[in-house]
């Protein structure tokens, strides 16, 4: 049976994928979507203003504040008992000039925001199915469906997330790394509303954070070994919600659990190179971190706005553009994704690490960032991805 050709297939259903299905069809080419239904995506993602700007830009939503909350502060609590300790640290939006750092959605709702707006290209064609086999060729990407459907395409862009079957076939390379410890989320009730503040409470094993989510409801993301989160979770409702009292220094009253709790083990992916032979890779295909610094989808959504760019500035009919445009978009990946990986990687590390000289750097950082302006601005851009 002859493969049926196409210019562009993207293969993943998450947020990535419909935004990067989305870039290539309103780049023009004839587009096909492989988005096998799943479960509904009930984390919440902190997109920072850059993000938001292209998601806006790119038409796939309007005004944030339909969707999202506003995300104006950041708190730092050293809640640990070492030696050296941090200063407590506030970061507003207001001293880096802005009104907000960014926003936290649902990623529901930016499902269905992102799904309408690709609804509206005629040349996008979304497929519930799963890609089966990849081979890529001189012809370019050959894809058997597991309905036995076979594509040819000219660009290939993987978006399956870390376990990325195209990053395995396609033969990219990449370091892999797991973590003892998880992360625990749910949605919480408090007595007293945290506003536009980001709180997190610094712990050995670490970071207990809460996220505005409109109201009195916060988002929570507790990082701890993996045993201390599943014997908290076994103990119950009325076990738990002590933990989070404490966790959180009662500083917001009596907490409720508004959702249940979830626990996903931690790890990291990176990759040499992010696109060759036609292939590009995006979103967690190419990158994954612990849950620090609201790097994730803000990462992954900086791998689609220069897809973007790298569509716009193709010639997009001549022979084997694919593989050009593959090669000049892992070019324009390269230093941000060193820099971001860097960056978490230290991050998550002075978190954990017991070696008094390390934590000295740590608390010596923040106070720099408390008392310094100029430094405080240029890790503001730094932490939202401004390039």
């Amino acid at each position: 049976m002859t493969a049926r050709h196409v210019e562009a297939v993207i293969v993943g259903g998450g947020l990535t994928g419909l935004a990067a299905a989305a870039a290539c069809a309103q780049a023009g080419l004839e587009t096909v979507h492989l988005a096998p239904k799943g479960p509904p995506d009930r984390r919440t993602s902190a997109l920072m203003m850059p993000s938001v700007r292209y998601l806006q830009d790119a038409g796939l939503i309007g005004e944030p504040a339909a969707l999202g909350h506003k995300l104006s502060q950041i708190r730092i609590i050293d809640a640990t008992n070492r030696l050296i300790r941090a200063p407590e640290t506030l970061f507003d939006s207001n001293d880096a000039g802005l009104d907000a750092f960014g926003w936290n959605f649902a990623n529901v709702g930016l499902t269905q925001a992102f799904e309408l707006a690709a609804g509206k290209f005629a040349n996008l064609e979304t497929v519930d199915a799963a890609l089966a086999e990849l081979e890529v060729g001189p012809e370019g990407a050959l894809l058997t469906l597991k309905d036995g459907t076979t594509l040819l395409a000219d660009l290939l862009v993987g978006a399956d997330g870390k376990k990325s079957l195209v990053r395995e076939a396609a033969d990219f390379h990449a370091r892999e790394n797991g973590f003892a410890e998880a992360a625990l989320v749910c949605d919480l009730t408090l007595q007293r509303p945290l506003g536009g503040a980001s709180v997190e409470f610094h712990y050995p094993h670490g970071p207990f954070t809460l996220v505005p989510a409109g109201g009195n409801r916060a988002n929570l993301v507790w990082i701890d070994d993996r045993a201390v989160l599943d014997a908290a979770q076994a103990g119950g409702p009325e076990a738990l919600l002590a933990i989070f009292a404490e966790k959180s220094m009662r500083l917001f009253g009596t907490v409720a659990l508004a959702t249940p709790t979830h626990i996903f083990s931690l790890s990291s992916i990176t990759v040499t190179e992010a696109g060759h032979n036609g292939v590009v890779l995006v979103g967690e295909a190419a990158h994954a971190f612990p849950p620090i610094g609201a790097q994730g989808l803000n990462l992954g959504l900086r791998d689609v706005a220069d897809l973007s760019a790298a569509l716009a500035t193709s010639d997009l009919k001549a022979p084997g553009w694919g593989k050009a445009l593959s090669v000049y978009y892992a070019r324009r990946r390269a230093a941000d994704l060193a820099r971001t990986g860097t960056m978490v990687d230290a991050l998550f590390k002075s978190l954990l690490t017991e070696l008094l000289p390390a934590q000295a750097l740590r608390a010596g950082g923040l106070w720099a960032l408390k008392s310094l302006p100029a430094l405080r601005r240029q890790a503001f851009k730094l932490g939202m991805g401004a390039r």
